[in-house]
């Protein structure tokens, strides 16, 4: 069990004892797996070795069959993290919109930040299901939800020690760093997101079960490797029909292959001695 206070413990150790005794047929084992897949991890801890150690418990007593602890706290090394394009879903934020006003005020910054490079309005497009498919929507639309719980969370009191993120993401850490202006960042999310989408179709992503070591063996000419996500979980890029049969061969050598959703474009850059690096903008 655990507890923000000894008083708490107690009086909980005291409601399981009742419970216990009102119910002799339970198994103490069944009983100790329910609670832990349930606890709520509070800093003070306590283990019962039996009911016995219940009952010593609820009169704010110690014994052998009673081990008790408290967790360090440990203050600040807050991050903050910001995920890219694929953590939308469609009514996002809209209860957060009517139910917390810092929410909602940041959602208008951002909201008239984004409308003079998009021309449309955020509140119009966080329901449609159709339109927070399109590139050129939803990326601007996730770079604005994050920023506005990170509005939020500080407001909470969560003043983070570092902030990162990926892709647009990125974009909404520099402006919660301060590195951007709040319109600065509205300006790069939805310029980029526009290019993208007139690019839209030109290439695919296709995320093998492979090592990084793997991939690079496994894949020729006409592919890159856009993002290392584990030890086993490549994605790479490349035209849409390259991938189709990169997809086929996989499935042949028994490889696990999957197409993602959304398109991106292929990037080609070569590193300082000449050799080939992959990447992608998605």
């Amino acid at each position: 069990m655990s507890g923000r206070t000894p008083a708490a413990l107690c009086a909980q150790a005291a409601r399981l004892a009742d419970w216990v005794d009102g119910h002799p047929g339970s198994g103490l084992v069944d009983l100790g797996g329910s609670l832990l897949s349930s606890c709520t991890f509070f800093d003070r801890r306590v283990v019962s070795l039996g009911v016995d150690g219940l009952r010593v418990l609820a009169v704010g007593g110690v014994g052998d069959n009673v081990v008790i602890g408290r967790v360090a706290v440990v203050v600040g090394r807050m991050v903050f993290v910001f995920p890219g394009r694929g953590s939308q879903w469609v009514g996002m934020a809209r209860e957060l919109v009517d139910g917390s006003l810092v929410f909602a005020a940041r959602m208008d910054e951002c909201g008239q930040a984004l409308e003079s490079f998009t021309g449309w309005r955020l509140a119009d497009v966080l329901g449609d299901v159709d339109v927070l498919e399109r590139t050129g929507v939803v990326q601007p639309v996730v770079w604005a939800v994050v920023v506005w719980l990170a509005a939020v969370w500080r407001s909470l009191g969560g003043v983070p020690d570092a902030v990162l993120g990926h892709f647009q993401g990125e974009v909404a850490a520099a402006v919660v760093a301060g590195a951007l202006l709040l319109e600065e960042g509205a300006c790069v999310v939805a310029l980029c997101a526009r290019t993208l989408g007139v690019l839209a179709g030109c290439g695919g992503m296709t995320s093998l079960v492979l090592s990084a070591r793997g991939v690079r063996a496994f894949i020729g000419p006409g592919f890159s490797v856009a993002a290392v996500n584990g030890s086993s979980s490549v994605v790479v890029v490349g035209v849409p029909e390259a991938l189709a049969v990169l997809e086929a061969l996989a499935g042949e050598r028994d490889v696990r292959a999957r197409r993602l959703p959304g398109s991106c474009v292929p990037v080609k850059c070569t590193d300082r001695d000449g050799g080939r690096v992959g990447g992608s903008a998605a």
